[in-house]
């Protein structure tokens, strides 16, 4: 029992797909259904969604490092300084393109915050580039706000009606008013609003609603930066391709350009900052420097001034020139001092008296050597008459007297002299020694003023440096280049991308397709109850056949009619060919009928399929030995006549007084229930049930036995044991799955002889009722399917 109840769960498993796709065929109409709604919806979808276009924009990113070596002269060297410019690299710079900054610009340069559209049909269409009117919110750049536009007939100004304004979290209304093109209106919860005609306003617009709506500029630039792509065009390349889709063309197309313009003005405009910041820096180092070196020169002015100088070098020759002149004239005096004293020892010495004296020596005193001269002379004159007279004469007296005089003289004038030399050498010293001490100082003279000299050397190479730097800068900023040229400008094809009508209505016959496809296979994964034959192969019980619904004959217990061939009629020969069958290798002659629940119809079975064997001209009879409720007696509306168990009582002795005929046909007889007993389960133990059967045995052709369910009460059990078949029928809806394995061990444990079911109260497929238990059964009925 244990191994097949397993093979009954893993049967379970297993999917037939050609039975799902022919119970998803069964429900067709709803597929139908679902199709005209959803292609119904997909119209109206199409009918009223604006189409959106594609615009695509290419830029090519420049190389910022080959713009620079492009700079004519030393530009390219002024690099250092302008070198904190924006990265080189494309995906930054796609970056930037999604930017908040530059799609908040772009956004508040095209107004898209507002927007004007018009009721066409069931469709909004948007004015994009052709509104009436511009309306302008100057106090609420931050609130939310939406209301209807009319222009009035005169085209002086508009009415706004329906106006709703969110100011944060809380919604305002606000009541109608008039705005003329010309006022401004000062009054509302949005502030001061103004209004400007549009050139083109036309009698078009006179007294057709528009309706505005303003959004919050940060929500309007993040709904445009998830609409935005960039890409690049190819991954070696530097150019990036920018696309949006929008139901407005030329909103799109401006949306893009602008967006580009904004990117390259900002380029620009830091480019420019650059240069600014620099100029400003070099024109402030300027000021510095010139000031530093300002003060250099004051330091070297005011040196020079306190010292006196002029060129240090030529100077310093000067000096050198003066001591060399100095040292000259002071041998000169030397010299002279020498001869001078020379002569005066002469003169001194007691010994050189009356001897001549040295004459033409070099004593630069021409009164001195004229003296001496005249000396010499006189004292060869004396010398000469002493020779030819004495030393008394007088005139050699005389001449005595005058040499003395004339030697005291020359000692004196030698003197002078020696003093005036002596002044002179003095003088030529002190001079000397002052040029020495201004000689001296000179290194350090060179030395400080070549210290200033080099920071004033300094200062002036950076003054000039920095003085052509701002001249190339300012040229820089003259050719400031934007990083982007246009490659393609916004542009694209006419043809909306969205919504595409072939996808929107192939995906609504798909979703016509998988909704109700959906649903049903969930309604029939969750339906537990069995519903036809293929719920009942996992069981090994022999299965007789499918009974379906009444149909409009639900009221009537007897379907089975002569010559009839509705579906009903043929689903009982079904079940009596098999039974047929059945009775080739066991006898079929008693059987019981029973059940799992009630109100399965097994008393509908029994009294159809009676009929169904009589009309093979066979006797038949239908016996209810459910003498507890005595289902079939009342439905044959004969349960207050005498019965079966008036003859088991003992009561009544002869059973053939109890059997009626059903009325229906000659050979279908009935044996109804009788009295309800006390003790209906030791009536139907008693010995005289088994000889009442075996007599009808003799008689009837068929005894068709209505009983209770199987496991309500014992009676079925006990009545088996004059049986030769059990016809276990099934309720189609009723039956739980779940309670098949019940039914099965019935089957396997041997309690009822000879089972077999047979499945009541079936939904007619629309394939032809009988696919499946030959070829055929159905076919060709045509409109007697329900008769």
């Amino acid at each position: 029992m244990h191994q097949d109840n397993n093979q009954v769960s893993q049967a379970e498993e297993e999917i037939d797909l050609m039975a799902i796709v022919f119970m998803l065929l069964r429900h067709w109409h709803w597929y139908l259904i679902a199709g005209v709604i959803c292609v119904s919806v997909a119209v109206l979808y199409l009918k009223s969604t604006p189409k959106s276009y594609e615009r695509t924009a290419s830029v090519l990113i420049k190389n910022k490092n080959k713009e620079t070596m492009n700079i004519p002269g030393s530009m390219a060297a002024f690099g250092d300084i302008n070198s904190i410019g924006l990265s080189d690299k494309v995906d930054n710079e796609m970056l930037i393109f999604k930017s908040n900054t530059l799609l908040t610009e772009t956004v508040s340069r095209l107004k898209l915050a507002t927007t004007y559209s018009m009721r066409k049909g069931i469709m909004i269409k948007d004015l994009y580039g052709n509104h009436p009117f511009e309306i302008n919110f100057v106090d609420a750049p931050h609130i939310k706000a939406s209301l209807t536009a009319t222009v009035n007939k005169d085209t002086t100004g508009i009415y706004l009606s329906k106006v709703k304004a969110w100011p944060e979290s809380e919604k305002i209304e606000i009541e109608d008013f008039f705005v003329s093109f010309k006022d401004t209106i000062t009054h509302t919860i949005l502030g001061r609003i103004s209004v400007k005609k549009i050139p083109w306003l036309g009698q078009d617009f006179t007294d057709v609603p528009i309706l505005v709506s303003k959004n919050q500029l940060k929500s309007v630039v993040q709904g445009y930066s998830k609409r935005l792509n960039i890409a690049l065009a190819d991954k070696n390349s530097t150019i990036i391709r920018l696309s949006i889709e929008d139901e407005s063309r030329q909103r799109a197309e401006d949306l893009l350009n602008t967006l580009i313009a904004v990117y390259n003005e900002e380029a620009v405009s830091d480019k420019n900052q650059i240069a600014l910041n620099t100029s400003e820096f070099i024109n402030d180092r300027l000021i510095i420097i010139e000031n530093e070196l300002g003060s250099v020169d004051t330091k070297i002015e005011s040196y020079k001034r306190e010292q006196r100088l002029t060129d240090i070098t030529s100077e310093a020759e000067m000096y050198i020139d003066q001591t060399t002149g100095f040292q000259r004239e002071e041998l000169v005096l030397e010299n002279q001092l020498s001869l001078a004293n020379y002569i005066k020892e002469y003169l001194m010495q007691s010994d050189n008296r009356g001897k001549l004296i040295p004459a033409n020596t070099g004593i630069s005193d021409a009164n001195i050597e004229s003296q001496i001269n005249e000396y010499n002379t006189t004292l060869l004159q004396r010398d000469r008459l002493i020779a030819n007279s004495s030393d008394k004469n007088p005139v050699v007296m005389d001449l005595n007297h005058a040499l003395f005089a004339m030697e005291q003289n020359i000692i004196r004038v030698i003197d002078n002299l020696i003093a005036g030399l002596q002044l002179k050498q003095k003088n030529v010293d002190a001079r000397e020694q002052q040029i020495n001490k201004r000689l001296k100082a000179v290194p350090s003279q060179e030395k400080y003023v070549l210290s200033i000299a080099r920071q004033q050397k300094i200062k002036e190479e950076l003054y000039l440096f920095l003085l052509n730097k701002r001249e190339e800068n300012a040229l820089s900023e003259a050719i400031t280049q934007s990083n982007a040229r246009v490659i393609d400008s916004a542009r694209g094809s006419d043809v909306p991308v969205a919504p595409r009508s072939l996808m929107v209505l192939a995906g609504s016959l798909f979703m016509a397709v998988l909704i109700p496809s959906g649903i049903i296979l969930m309604l029939s994964f969750l339906d537990t109850k069995v519903r036809n034959r293929d719920d009942l192969k996992w069981i090994s019980i022999p299965f007789l056949g499918e009974i379906p619904t009444l149909g409009k004959k639900g009221d009537k217990d007897l379907v089975v009619e002569e010559f009839s061939r509705n579906t009903v009629s043929e689903s009982f020969r079904i079940v009596r060919t098999n039974i047929l069958f059945m009775a080739k290798t066991n006898p079929c002659q008693v059987i019981t009928f029973t059940s799992l629940t009630p109100n399965s119809g097994k008393s509908f079975v029994n009294i159809n399929l009676g009929m169904s064997l009589a009309m093979m001209n066979k006797r038949v009879l239908i016996m209810d030995l459910d003498i507890r409720k005595s289902q079939l007696s009342k439905r044959l509306e004969m349960d207050h006549l005498s019965g079966i168990t008036n003859y088991l009582s003992g009561a009544v002795d002869d059973y053939r007084k109890l059997i009626r005929p059903s009325g229906y046909h000659d050979k279908l007889n009935y044996f109804v229930s009788g009295p309800k007993p006390p003790n209906p389960a030791e009536l139907l133990l008693s010995n005289k049930l088994d000889t009442l059967i075996k007599e009808l045995r003799n008689y009837y052709d068929y005894i068709l036995i209505d009983n209770v369910p199987a496991t309500v009460v014992a009676d079925a059990v006990i009545v088996n044991r004059v049986v030769d078949m059990t016809i276990y029928v099934m309720r189609a809806g009723l039956l739980d799955k779940r309670e098949l394995p019940i039914v099965e061990s019935l089957y396997q444990s041997g309690k009822f002889t000879n089972m077999a079911t047979v499945l009541n109260g079936v939904k007619p497929n629309k394939r032809g009722y009988g696919y499946g238990y030959g070829y055929g059964y159905g076919y060709g009925y045509g409109n007697d399917s329900e008769e």
